[in-house]
């Protein structure tokens, strides 16, 4: 009797017994609340282990471990999300965040534990005397992700790479049948030429110019007045040459992109996602293998920015063969440095290096050959900023100083590229401990913040601020925790 009731199993949400064919931890009715959005979900051993959470959890304030979790999502959770997990409202996590008195009541911090999944030998008290099943008890190396987000993202991760291999065969025509149908007999038309095209493209170059330099927030809204008023009338009445429909789909491709990247940089990540797979599919209605990959290698690192290893590692793969298909080695060597990034996020040392050195290479062939106008950019400081990464990823702080100070070698009009390469450097030289020199480089960083509308920048200095947490006696510290404070309380009361 007692073997077959250790063997019994119980939902871990609510405690109720599981079915024998039940190969999950919760029953259908708690799986149904995980999906919906209505519990926290269970979070891999490695998700605590992460530097923001151990130095929240050592803290033994709750209130700065509730923003170290929220802030290690991607996107980041609000406070009224977490809030209903643990049934406060956003005003009470707000104020549990921002308290210097740490919540002492035990009652309290179990229950708010056990809504997290918090595994208890991370704790900094020991949980009430409840049966087992009514808390997530995490084996060291064996714990369960959130089934269904790991799922849907390999589904993502399939069905895009998929539609990659397939071409504008199959989803091309499909996706944008608005774009190439012409318009039915006797209905308005306009004829487009390349001076319509030209328009495009000098638009989008000046939207990206404010882009760059304020960041997406900055002039999204007037993207998508553009978009709405003058590209999609353009594209839906016009009638054009085929030799144009292969430029206009190009221009409007690129259009998509810079939509994309705005929707990402102001924390829009679903906008942003679908202007990317837009711009993909146009290219690949028309046969432009290069841009296609640049489209991709955009994915890769948004993917990469949410902590998504695999998928920023394959859709890097996908656009790495597509730039040695059209023959571009500056595309080959971003995508290469993309899917080193990726594997870096996974802990592949190996693999990482590897990539970064397919990468150098590519980059030493690309320098004496012409490049897309759309590629300009890529350019030795900003291969060094995405080195820098990798080895931040790889914890190897010293080699990531050494990328992050060449990615500074940058030209005019990029400020909030600076701001991030700087957060990068203040973030290696906090992991190296060189305490004074970090925040000097953070007030560096926070100086060019005033004035970038970035969701990036918050978590760029939210990290740095975490990363600085165990020299918090040191009132240079204190006082870079006090502006990066400020700025983010200003930022989402904008």
């Amino acid at each position: 009797m007692a073997r077959l009731e250790g063997q019994e199993r119980c939902c871990q949400g609510c405690g109720t017994r599981l079915a024998r064919d039940n190969r999950s931890q919760l029953c259908s009715p708690c799986s149904r609340h995980e999906v919906q959005g209505s519990r926290a979900p269970i979070k891999q051993d490695y998700f605590w282990q992460r530097a923001a959470l151990r130095d929240a959890l050592e803290s033994r304030h709750f209130g700065q471990v509730l923003n170290a979790y929220r802030y290690e999502h991607r996107p980041v959770l609000t406070q009224a999300k977490v809030g209903r997990w643990l049934g406060l409202t956003q005003g009470q996590v707000s104020r549990l965040e921002r308290t210097a008195q740490a919540t002492h009541d035990l009652n309290k911090l179990d229950q708010w534990a056990r809504a997290l999944y918090i595994p208890e030998r991370y704790l900094w008290f020991q949980l009430s005397e409840q049966p087992a099943h009514a808390y997530v008890r995490l084996r060291d190396a064996h714990s369960v992700e959130d089934e269904s987000e790991t799922g849907s993202e390999d589904v993502q991760r399939r069905r895009l790479l998929r539609a990659v291999a397939a071409g504008a065969a199959s989803v091309g025509c499909s996706a944008f049948g608005w774009f190439i149908t012409q318009p039915a007999s006797g209905s308005s038309t306009r004829a487009v030429g390349m001076t319509e095209v030209q328009t495009i493209r000098e638009m989008t170059q000046t939207f990206r110019r404010l882009d760059n330099r304020f960041g997406g927030g900055h002039a999204r809204s007037a993207v998508t007045n553009y978009v709405a008023s003058d590209v999609l009338p353009l594209l839906r009445e016009g009638r054009y040459r085929e030799s144009v429909r292969r430029e206009l789909s190009a221009a409007v491709a690129e259009l998509n992109q810079l939509a994309g990247w705005m929707a990402y940089d102001v924390g829009d990540v679903d906008s942003g996602r679908r202007h990317l797979r837009n711009a993909m599919h146009l290219c690949q209605d028309v046969g432009d293998d290069a841009l296609a990959g640049e489209m991709l290698a955009g994915m890769s690192q948004q993917a990469a920015f949410l902590r998504s290893a695999a998928l920023a590692t394959d859709l890097a793969r996908a656009a790495k063969d597509n730039a040695k298909r059209a023959g571009v080695p500056a595309l080959v060597s971003e995508s290469a440095v993309m899917e080193a990034h990726g594997l870096a996020l996974a802990n592949d040392a190996h693999g990482c290096v590897a990539a970064l050195r397919e990468s150098e290479q590519a980059f030493a062939v690309a320098e004496d050959r012409d490049r897309p106008e759309w590629l300009a950019y890529f350019d030795g400081a900003y291969l060094a900023a995405k080195f820098g990464h990798c080895f931040r990823e790889l914890r190897r702080p010293a080699e990531a100083e050494r990328f992050a100070r060449r990615s500074l070698d940058m030209i005019d009009g990029y400020d909030r590229g600076r701001l991030f390469n700087l957060a990068l450097l203040a973030s290696s030289l906090a992991d190296q401990r060189k305490v004074e020199e970090a925040c000097e480089t953070g007030l560096a960083a926070l100086h060019l913040a005033a004035d970038v509308r970035s969701v990036r920048k918050v978590t760029y200095l939210i990290d740095l601020s975490h990363r600085l947490a165990p020299f918090r006696a040191e009132p240079v510290v204190r006082m870079l925790e006090e502006q990066i404070g400020l700025l983010v309380q200003r930022d989402r009361g904008a």
